[in-house]
């Protein structure tokens, strides 16, 4: 991991937000940042929802739910993600921390089809659209995102020498904290096994 490594790795220090698209009031908040409230109100995974999450250093575990439904698991946080395929329903229930994805996959010359398991392919991309969130923390040092953000994110497979690269793309939008697009990218390399799966709990600090 070498991309922005010292927010991934680490909990960034209070106020340490630079070159990220925030306007005062979310600068107002990422200074008063407190752990320690979070931890007492019961919220020690707002930084772990899929902004924060899917850039932390975790290990993915992707699986069918159902025929329409892609299940994504990370031991970090062990947070569960749901990427449903097909036509989208009404969202009625409380938000979540990782919210509520639709997914669609995206192919060069072929458009682009929301068919579950019988669509997938190494050549395509699959797009995911995630609302529904809690507020969270885009980085973990508390800079936040609001329950109106918007997170996009492009999944890509790429082979290279022998190993299996996931790449996943992801842009938060949300007016109410940024003032343009939060674009960062992050890769997973497939593992042999899940002989190093480990989970571990959300932690505010």
């Amino acid at each position: 991991m070498t991309d922005n490594w010292t927010y991934r790795v680490i909990t960034p220090p209070k106020g340490d937000y630079l070159y990220l698209p925030l306007n005062a009031e979310a600068r107002r908040i990422a200074d008063t940042w407190d752990p320690a409230k979070d931890e007492a109100a019961g919220e020690q995974c707002k930084g772990y929802g899929p902004v924060g999450v899917m850039r932390m250093p975790t290990r993915l575990h992707i699986t069918w739910q159902t025929a329409n439904i892609l299940k994504l698991d990370t031991d970090t946080g062990t947070q569960t993600r749901l990427l449903h395929f097909g036509a989208a329903e009404a969202q009625t229930g409380p938000r979540t921390w990782q919210g509520y994805s639709i997914a669609e996959w995206q192919f060069p010359g072929m458009g682009r089809g929301r068919g579950g398991q019988g669509g997938t392919s190494k050549t395509g991309t699959l797009k995911v659209i995630t609302t529904q969130m809690r507020p969270g923390y885009i980085h973990k040092n508390g800079v936040p995102y609001s329950e109106n953000a918007v997170l996009t994110e492009y999944f890509t497979i790429v082979e290279d020498k022998g190993l299996t690269i996931l790449v996943d793309t992801l842009m938060l939008e949300d007016p109410k904290y940024l003032t343009q697009s939060f674009v960062r990218s992050a890769e997973f390399k497939k593992q042999a096994d899940a002989s190093g799966w480990d989970p571990s709990p959300c932690s505010a600090k």
